[in-house]
């Protein structure tokens, strides 16, 4: 079987006896304070590398690949957020991305489907007083040998900067690898970087703008897709869950790569502390 090797496309809440003036009064702080725990949870996780633990589960719908612009893929990335705290502001935040990969007729008259090359990413973290957050760490692929596979270790190093300012929040985090084998399947050496800005309203709904990226140093190629999304926490059994949805467009690709619009949606289950 003919293989395909995707391009690399470089992730947040007494009994007693009441008049009836008090009882609304009580309702209406209960309603206050988790619509502010709900606004704080929100900003957050419009941090990439939020000491929170959760699992996102992420969709991507992308098409016109291909040769002939007819090839579509679906991309579903579960990627866990684990952190774990080192005192002193400090915290280490591993994060690693699990592809689902299932496209069609990007090389023509053929489907290809799999679990795609595994990335994972670890941070030493730490935030100043003035709510700037930095982490630097490790980046590995893991490739998995299916039929979306680069079949190639790789490696490198992760970045991240962020700063908080009222209910933005605005960073770029940034990774380079390279391969790993004296002898790569794909020879890899590709940068990532990921600019983002993001505004929290009071109501707890996010917006957020970014772009994903990738410069292949190998092919001399970019692949630049922009993307615009909303987020809302919509917890489900005292559970908090971010929703998001977005769309991009790519501003450009390599050849064969994808064109035009895409689609993402999200769901980000958070695991409270404790």
């Amino acid at each position: 079987m003919r293989k395909f090797f995707p391009h690399k496309l470089h992730t947040h809440h007494a009994i007693a006896s009441f008049s009836f003036s008090t009882f609304c009064m009580c309702c209406l702080t209960a309603t206050g304070q988790t619509a502010l725990a709900d606004e704080d949870l929100a900003q957050k996780l419009a941090n990439p590398i939020a000491a929170i633990t959760s699992l996102p589960l992420q969709i991507n719908l992308d098409d016109n690949l291909g040769p002939n612009d007819k090839g579509t893929r679906k991309t579903i990335n579960f990627q866990p957020v684990i952190p774990f705290s080192l005192g002193d502001e400090a915290s280490l935040v591993t994060r690693t991305i699990v592809p689902y990969i299932d496209q069609k007729d990007v090389i023509p008259g053929t489907s290809q489907s799999g679990f795609g090359d595994i990335l994972f990413n670890a941070w030493y973290s730490k935030t100043t007083p003035d709510k700037v957050t930095w982490g630097v760490g490790p980046i590995v692929r893991i490739p998995t040998w299916s039929d979306v596979s680069t079949d190639t270790w790789a490696g490198g190093a992760t970045g991240i900067v962020l700063k908080v300012a009222g209910p933005w929040t605005m960073g770029a985090l940034g990774n380079h690898i390279w391969d790993l084998e004296s002898n790569p399947k794909v020879p890899t050496s590709a940068s990532f970087v990921q600019p983002f800005v993001s505004y929290t309203t009071s109501s707890a709904f996010t917006y957020t703008l970014t772009s994903e990226s990738t410069y292949d140093w190998k092919a001399t190629e970019w692949t630049i897709p922009i993307n615009l999304s909303l987020a809302k926490i919509l917890p489900i059994g005292g559970v908090p869950i971010n929703w998001v949805a977005g769309a991009g467009y790519w501003a450009t690709s390599p050849d064969n790569g994808p064109e035009g619009w895409r689609l993402r949606f999200q769901l980000q289950v958070v695991i409270p502390k404790g």
